[in-house]
C-alpha cells in the first residue's frame, strides 16, 4: 500500500474504534452493536479494491481484537475483516465513480449480514457458542439494520476522503508530464521559438523596395531639386 493510503487508514481506523468503543458500544442497544470499524472498511475498499481493502481490513480487526473490552480470542475479527474487505473491493467500480447510492447500500446490507454469519462461525470453531443464545436471527436483523442506519453518514464521507487523496496523488505524480504540464511546455517552447524567429527575420521585400525607394528618393532630392510646397523642384529646369 502506497503511504497516503496507510496513513489515512490508520487515522480513520483508529477514529472508528475509539467512536465505537467509547460510544456506540454504551448505547445498549437490542441486539448487535453498530459496526462503524466494518462501515469504514468497506469505504476504504471500495474506492483502494480488493488487495487494499483485505489488508486494510486485516489490521483494522486485528486492532479490534487486541483493543480491551475484547472478549474473543486474537484474530477473529482480523480474519472476519479481510474476507469483508476483499470481497467489498470486488465490487470497486472501474471508473471509480459509482452510478448510484444503491450499490453501496447493497454492499453494507450483504457484509453486515456475511461479517455476523462469518464471526459466529469462526467462534463455534473456536467453541465460542455465545450467538447461539443471545439468537442468530436477531443479531442478523440488527446488524444489518443499524449499518444501514449508519451508512448514509460514513460510507460517502469516507469514500470522498479516500478519493481525494488518489486524485492528489496522481495530480502530484502528472504535475509535470501531464496534459496541463505538457501545454506549459508547448506554449514556453512556441514562445521562445517565436522570440528567436522574430529577432533573426528578415523584412520583406516591399519593405526592402520601399526603404531603397525612400533611401533613393532622397538622395536624389539632395543632388538635384528640393522641396517647396510639396514639390520637386530640379535645378536647371524652368516652369514652362
Amino acid at each position: 500500500m502506497r503511504l497516503n493510503r496507510v496513513l489515512l487508514s490508520t487515522v480513520l481506523v483508529v477514529v472508528a474504534l475509539v467512536v465505537q468503543i467509547c460510544v456506540l458500544a454504551r448505547l445498549q442497544l437490542p441486539g448487535a452493536v453498530p459496526d462503524l470499524l466494518l462501515l469504514v472498511v468497506l469505504g476504504l475498499a471500495l474506492v483502494y479494491g480488493h488487495t487494499s481493502g483485505a489488508l486494510v481490513g486485516f489490521g483494522a480487526g486485528l486492532l479490534a481484537d487486541l483493543a480491551p473490552p475484547a472478549d474473543h480470542a486474537a484474530g477473529r475479527y482480523a480474519l472476519v475483516l479481510c474476507v469483508v474487505g476483499y470481497l467489498a473491493g470486488l465490487a470497486k467500480p472501474e471508473s471509480g465513480q459509482l452510478r448510484s447510492a444503491a450499490g453501496p447500500m447493497a454492499v453494507v446490507v450483504a457484509a453486515a449480514i456475511g461479517a455476523t454469519l462469518l464471526y459466529a462461525g469462526v467462534g463455534i470453531l473456536v467453541g465460542d457458542d455465545a450467538a447461539r443464545h443471545v439468537g442468530l436471527g436477531q443479531l442478523l436483523f440488527t446488524a444489518a439494520l443499524y449499518d444501514l442506519l449508519l451508512a448514509p453518514f460514513t460510507v460517502p464521507l469516507i469514500m470522498g476522503l479516500a478519493r481525494r487523496g488518489e486524485n492528489d496523488r496522481m495530480a502530484d505524480s502528472t504535475g509535470g508530464t501531464g496534459t496541463e504540464g505538457g501545454t506549459r511546455w508547448i506554449t514556453s517552447a512556441g514562445s521562445v521559438r517565436a522570440g528567436r524567429m522574430s529577432r533573426f527575420r528578415r523584412p520583406g521585400r516591399a519593405a526592402r523596395l520601399g526603404g531603397q525607394g525612400g533611401g533613393l528618393l532622397t538622395k536624389a532630392t539632395k543632388r538635384t531639386g528640393r522641396i517647396k510646397d510639396g514639390r520637386i523642384k530640379l535645378k536647371g529646369v524652368k516652369r514652362l
